[in-house]
């Protein structure tokens, strides 16, 4: 009976980052063998047992077989014959793939540590095509990583493009696509998992209203950029230094770049013989945002957000332009008597939306302490 430190507590001691969950996997016992050392079992499907003192999550080294659909359409051997190689095998990325046991040696069978090198987010094995969960997975990990320089390998990302093909994403819950993505717009450049999924074609099948906003043009005159898909990205790292600054707390950072990413979406429906002009787009957003709030259970309090700005980002932009009476409706709309913090957050937003522009990054938006004044 061995156990060994695995997965991303490994990857970041190697990284020089500091990692606060660890797990790990115990070669060679079986479940009586845990249970008799006092480790607590919490797994359904496998065995996992939390460590009696430190509540460390320990798992039983384990094959899995494909044997259904989608993430969960596995069956898990385990037992004293599975070897810890078998166990890293399952796993979704080399950086991922790797062990420390007690003395501090690196287990690594897969080359992560070359790939760590490298600054490569590379498969383990073809089995990464079994689980569609890994699409969103790598996705995210790039939106960890890409500031460090990492980026995807083609192969694993011609992986991803293969499960988008054969439908395996119509398969994952509205609830784990929504873990995923929340857990992505926390990253530190949360418009690489976006991307991402554009890369590798799978945006269209989770997010069908943003992907296809790339290629639908907007006046130059005011978006330089002119690309609506392109735009909204911007608008993600535009935000980055406001909420720095603004010092958000977790939930309002996902409210804010959710909103952000739904701001726009009614430009995609845009008559072609209307381009590039979107007149009438604020209130299909609202309606699409609503539509992706539903598949996916978005939180109320980001789903609210993200409506309030699909339907009035355009007033704060043409603040100076309002009547007073306009600008009292505005108010009575976002709640933002009983709800101040609405206000502050909505008017971040819609400054990140006017930064969020080719050349127009570092332009004021005086709007904000303006109708902050009217408030």
């Amino acid at each position: 009976m061995k156990t060994y430190l695995v997965g991303g507590a490994v990857r970041d001691q190697l990284m020089g980052l500091s990692c606060q969950d660890r797990d790990w996997v115990v070669v060679g016992a079986q479940p009586d063998q845990m249970l008799e050392q006092g480790f607590q079992p919490v797994g359904k499907d496998f065995p996992v047992f939390l460590h009696p003192q430190t509540k460390e999550e320990y798992a039983l080294a384990r094959r899995e077989r494909k044997t259904g659909t989608g993430y969960t359409g596995f069956t898990c051997e385990f037992g004293t014959e599975v070897s810890l190689e078998d166990d890293l095998l399952r796993r979704d990325l080399t950086i991922n793939a790797m062990a420390m046991d007690e003395h501090g040696a690196i287990i690594d069978p897969f080359k992560g540590q070359a790939d760590l090198a490298a600054k490569t987010l590379r498969h383990v094995s073809p089995a990464f095509l079994e689980d569609p969960l890994r699409v969103l997975r790598v996705a995210r990990f790039l939106a960890r990583y890409s500031h460090l320089g990492f980026s995807i390998h083609p192969s694993t990302l011609a992986l991803m493009a293969d499960i988008a093909a054969q439908g395996e994403l119509a398969n994952l819950t509205p609830e784990r696509v929504w873990q995923e993505t929340e857990k992505a717009l926390l990253e530190p450049e949360p418009w690489q998992y976006i991307q991402a999924l554009r890369d590798s074609q799978c945006l269209e099948a989770l997010f069908p209203e943003l992907d296809r906003l790339f290629g639908v043009p907007q006046p130059p005159a005011h978006h330089p950029e002119i690309d609506t898909g392109v735009h909204v990205l911007m608008t993600l790292k535009a935000a980055m230094p406001l909420m720095e600054k603004a010092q958000l707390e977790p939930q309002e950072r996902v409210a804010v770049l959710f909103a952000l990413l739904c701001h726009d979406l009614g430009k995609g429906l845009t008559p072609e013989h209307d381009l590039p002009r979107h007149h009438g787009h604020e209130k299909i957003s609202e309606h699409l945002c609503e539509l992706v709030c539903q598949r996916w259970r978005v939180p109320k309090e980001v789903q609210r957000l993200g409506e309030l700005m699909a339907h009035y980002h355009t007033h704060s932009h043409r603040a100076f332009e309002l009547k007073p009476a306009t600008i009292m409706r505005l108010f009575e709309s976002l709640d933002a008597f009983r709800r101040p913090r609405t206000l502050s957050l909505f008017l971040l937003s819609c400054e990140a939306d006017a930064r969020g522009r080719l050349g127009l990054e570092q332009r004021p938006y005086e709007q904000v302490a303006y109708l902050m004044d009217c408030a």
